[in-house]
């Protein structure tokens, strides 16, 4: 028997945490034994075919303003009132159209929402803002 030569009434409160990290040990080394088992895989032989051809995407309609304000699609330069019009023709011949606005750094920002509004007014979903790195 251990007897203490001090009169303390204090609490030992320390924390053995030998027998904590043996049984997290042993945890992990379950975990890793059994992860590996719990996957639900099927195992199947794939047919090798040719590979084919991607679904052809047609480019993107870009629509530019440069610092001037002045309106490009596709580098034709059309007048900003007209632009609506421009995309709603352009919807019509392809529903599926991918718009990419690209705006000049200097250009003022009320230019840069009107055309993304006359992009959403012409039903046009599809939208990229380009910017430089």
């Amino acid at each position: 028997m251990a007897f203490s030569t001090q009169d303390s009434d204090e609490v030992l409160s320390e924390i053995n945490v030998t027998p904590l990290v043996d049984v997290m040990l042993v945890l992990l080394v379950v975990f890793i034994v059994a992860a590996p088992l719990l996957t639900n895989a099927i195992p199947i032989n794939l047919p090798k075919t040719e590979s084919v051809a991607p679904v052809e995407q047609k480019d993107p309609l870009v629509l530019s303003i440069d610092d001037k304000g002045k309106v490009f699609i596709n580098k034709d330069e059309i007048q900003a009132d007209l632009l609506e019009s421009n995309l709603k023709a352009v919807k019509a011949k392809n529903p599926d159209v991918r718009v990419q606005l690209q705006a000049d750094n200097g250009v003022n920002y009320g230019e840069v929402a009107r055309a993304m509004a006359s992009i959403e007014r012409a039903g046009i979903s599809k939208l990229s803002v380009i910017t430089a790195k």
